[in-house]
């Protein structure tokens, strides 16, 4: 689309008289993460797509911190913004961005189901477009697995033989099952949602949060710290980090996206060491992902929404998913033979495919409003209270809830 064009035509049209240059301005465009780099590595195709713009980039929190007072403002937001999947349910349900189900309806069918249906809010209105996806993957040391007479696929069946082997190589290797039981409660929180149902709220938003779902995960993660199963790391710290490279503990579990760090810089040298499976018990779940969405605060709608549709395209998903590993929401790629590749650093295992099969099966499950707020309630602080403090499971749910109820009041 050529804007200047389009643009300096409407003008003459209407019998006004502009300086040339003043007919294009830039677009802004707010990203974080690895997103800094792909804006600035695909800028000549970006700007092929949508025209000139200005990219933003910021740590994960403070993104999302500017983007909430902007919303909020109602002003600074820029003209394209891309969000979280832990914080788009607060976002497509709070206002301040475009109705994008229009736009969006050629290329529905090109997406991923589940990812889909979180970027709508509750009037089924597609506000978010998915655009990178986390599938929930276990990442295994196979020198703690196959190396020593495992069968993974055993190991992985049920939640008593997953707790079966951790506690063999607690005792046999002195090695620990895995680096925070914290993160086995999200993928039991996350991954095993009830049909019609939101992650923390029901279709009524009716409060979840002491249901059978929530006590499972609580008390699965209390088991592992008791036990002392897990090595009580947090992430994104040295303590973790050092865990990937030593072999402190025997599995991880995460993201797709998390082969790339993996094999990018946190743990380079342990290439060969590692393996991929499907989460305990059968669990199709999620970890992460990324949506792009455009503040009706933005000037140029036609150009921002170029952007998007650069960035679900067939071309841009591969590149993106080829240089950092963001797995791609457009379906349609996922036969290309990059997914028959063998990977060096899983030891020869082609597990894009099996990353394929995780993203095709996971639920749909619709975002709610208080999300973010319920993060925070529960898995923040009373999850944290259980494993830290030892305080009681159901304890800890119903003040949570109570606390949530009145939130939403």
């Amino acid at each position: 689309m050529n804007l200047k064009k389009t643009l300096s035509a409407a003008v003459a049209a209407a019998g006004l008289v502009v300086v040339a240059t003043s007919a294009q301005a830039a677009i802004t465009v707010d990203v974080y993460g690895d997103y800094g780099n792909y804006f600035e590595d695909f800028k000549k195709d970006i700007t092929k797509a949508a025209g000139d713009y200005k990219h933003n980039a910021n740590d994960w929190g403070g993104h999302h911190n500017k983007l909430t007072l902007n919303l909020a403002t109602g002003s600074g937001a820029a003209d394209m913004v891309l969000v979280d999947t832990g914080m788009v349910g607060g976002y497509i349900n709070g206002g301040g961005l475009m109705d994008l189900t229009s736009k969006f309806a050629p290329f529905e069918k090109n997406m991923v189901d589940f990812a889909v249906k979180q970027g709508q809010n509750e009037k089924g209105q597609q506000i978010a477009v998915p655009v990178d996806l986390g599938p929930g993957v276990a990442f295994y040391r196979r020198d703690y697995m196959e190396d020593i007479g495992y069968d993974v696929d055993e190991v992985m069946a049920t939640w008593e033989s997953w707790l079966a082997y951790g506690r063999e190589l607690r005792d046999d290797y002195g090695v620990y099952l895995v680096s925070n039981a914290d993160g086995i409660a999200r993928s039991i929180i996350y991954g095993t949602v009830e049909a019609g149902n939101g992650i923390y709220t029901g279709p009524n938003n009716e409060v979840l949060i002491e249901n059978d779902r929530f006590k499972f995960a609580f008390n699965m993660a209390k088991q592992l710290r008791e036990e002392g199963l897990d090595a009580n790391t947090g992430m994104w710290n040295d303590d973790w980090y050092n865990g990937f490279k030593e072999g402190t503990f025997a599995m991880e579990i995460q993201g797709a996206w998390m082969l790339g760090h993996l094999q990018g810089w946190i743990a380079p040298d342990t290439e060969g060491s590692w393996g991929a499976s499907n989460l305990p018990n059968g669990i199709y779940g999620t970890w992460g992902g990324t949506f792009a969405a455009i503040p009706t605060q933005s000037k140029d709608v036609a150009a921002a929404w170029n952007v998007i549709e650069y960035m679900i395209s067939p071309k841009a998903q591969l590149a993106a998913f080829d240089e950092w590993a963001m797995f791609p929401a457009n379906k349609t790629v996922h036969a290309n033979e990059m997914f028959e590749e063998e990977i060096d650093f899983l030891r020869g295992q082609n597990a894009r495919a099996l990353f394929s099969e995780i993203a095709n099966n996971v639920i749909p499950v619709q975002p709610g409003a208080y999300d973010n707020i319920a993060e925070t309630l529960v898995v923040n602080t009373a999850l944290q209270e259980v494993l830290a403090d030892g305080r009681d499971v159901n304890e800890a749910l119903k003040d949570a809830a109570q606390q949530l109820q009145k939130r939403m009041r």
